[in-house]
């Protein structure tokens, strides 16, 4: 009996160090396993955090690039509009806003050029055609109606419009001939009530030009050859 009891007492310290040595084994290894998951885990955010942070950089430099862009864009229609405005609302043709000058054609015959350029800096606008006057005279003659153009002659700064004046009959059959040294354009405006004062005095030869009672002008036209065909 003796025995027995020391025999136990032997293995009873012996088994608890072998289970002792298993729990060891057991939670270090539990440990590294905890320990590479902590690792891995711990990487991950970091690199998310670098993409995110990447891409809202992306999307900032394409923001500002689109509001350059709009930028330009609006600088670009102001300077336009600042054009526009430094050019002045369109007027009507006249002589203090033109120059008229007056030329004798050798073709056609008994024919003359009047041509108005626009020395102002705004747009003005040739209505209908001119009423000469040449000398005394009490009225003016009349427009030939078939060269009445499609649309308004349109000055801008610096160009010029035409009309010819028919002085006298190509045949001789005109009555009332004479020689007249001055002339005078009047300008028309957009209605019959609107007031255009300033006419235009262009120099006629020193002879002057023979005029008859088959006098007539062209309406305004935008181009020489449309003015001096009829």
């Amino acid at each position: 009996m003796s025995s027995i009891r020391n025999s136990r007492a032997r293995l009873l310290p012996a088994a608890a160090a072998v289970a002792f040595a298993a729990f060891s084994l057991t939670a270090c290894g539990g440990g590294s396993a905890d320990d590479d998951a902590r690792s891995s885990g711990a990487s991950s955010p970091s690199a998310s955090s670098r993409a995110v942070s990447s891409s809202h950089h992306d999307a900032e430099q394409v923001a500002s690039g689109s509001k350059a862009a709009a930028g330009d864009a609006a600088t670009v229609a102001a300077g336009k509009r600042n054009a526009r405005t430094s050019a002045g609302k369109a007027v009507t043709c006249q002589g203090s806003n033109t120059r008229t000058e007056a030329q004798l054609l050798n073709r056609p015959a008994n024919h003359m050029l009047l041509t108005v350029t626009n020395t102002s800096n705004s747009t003005c606008y040739l209505y209908a055609y001119p009423a000469v006057r040449f000398g005394e005279a009490q009225s003016v003659p009349p427009a030939i109606e078939a060269s009445k153009p499609q649309a308004v002659v349109t000055l801008a700064p610096g160009e010029s419009g035409y009309a010819s004046v028919n002085l006298s009959s190509a045949d001789g059959s005109g009555g009332d001939g004479h020689v007249e040294k001055s002339l005078t354009v009047y300008f028309q405006g957009r209605t019959p009530d609107e007031d255009v004062p300033a006419g235009a005095h262009p120099s006629l030869p020193a002879e002057g030009v023979y005029i008859d009672d088959s006098l007539k002008v062209t309406y305004w036209q935008q181009s020489l050859e449309d003015a001096i065909k009829w």
